[in-house]
């Protein structure tokens, strides 16, 4: 296997959900910034937008749509949204109707090229020797958080991200080993669940020594648990909220 300091970086990845009381500096924001705008992009569209949250009761708000007490607390907090607004209006200003903006197709795309900036800002984080946690999170009450970021039409968060200088040093949680992710020349249907037996085992060990308090646990026994259970969230609202928002009108 081939390492280097880039590749080191990522194969020791840690989430870090407790950072020192110190907000980023001008210099690393700007950073941030170029790095996000160098991403990738389908079709030249650059249908992603960058948020930096820095209003405190802002701040307030997410934290409490997120139920996470570290969001908007120490650190920096960043929202990665598709963006549709910004073309649609280049669009109009131009005399151009809106065009292809309302499909799936675009809002993948749009998805796509918020997505891969994520990582590239993520890898850039922890290369500045800075870390940061993904917030899913941020979609659980879709339409209050729309409106408490005030988005325009078109635009909806994907993800965010609290940054920050870590202050804690958490165990690296295991992944799957990659025969069970990684497949040659052909996806591999014949899993059997016995083969995780292993893996499950090492998962348990993982949550035992990070925190006596938590209850034991493995990974096929998250699958198989409350997360993947059949219950109603606010998340069933997205297809909802995403047509309010003008997006995917195609989709029924």
């Amino acid at each position: 296997m081939i390492h280097n300091e880039t590749i080191d970086t990522q194969l020791n990845h840690r989430s870090i959900r407790k950072f020192k009381d110190q907000t980023l500096t001008k210099e690393q924001l700007e950073t941030l910034y170029s790095v996000f705008g160098q991403t990738p992009t389908s079709m030249f569209m650059q249908n992603a937008s960058l948020l930096h949250v820095t209003d405190p009761e802002e701040k307030k708000k997410i934290q409490k749509l997120c139920n996470q007490k570290y969001v908007g607390a120490e650190g920096d907090l960043f929202i990665f949204i598709v963006d549709l607004y910004r073309n649609q209006q280049i669009r109009k200003q131009l005399d151009k109707d809106d065009g292809r903006v309302h499909t799936t197709d675009i809002f993948f795309q749009a998805m796509e090229d918020t997505l891969l900036a994520f990582q590239n800002v993520a890898n850039a984080v922890e290369s500045m020797g800075l870390g940061y946690v993904p917030l899913g999170t941020v979609n659980d009450h879709p339409l209050d958080l729309l409106k408490t970021l005030d988005l325009p039409e078109l635009t909806f968060p994907v993800l965010g991200m609290q940054v920050g200088v870590p202050d804690q040093k958490p165990q690296l949680k295991p992944r799957l080993p990659y025969k069970f992710t990684c497949f040659e020349g052909k996806y591999n249907k014949d899993l059997n669940v016995k083969e995780l037996k292993d893996y499950d085992q090492v998962v348990t060990t993982y949550y035992d020594l990070r925190d006596a308090n938590r209850r034991i646990d493995s990974f096929t026994k998250q699958i198989t648990g409350a997360k993947l259970n059949n219950h109603e969230t606010d998340r069933d609202q997205l297809p909802e909220e995403l047509h309010k928002q003008g997006l995917c009108l195609d989709w029924k």
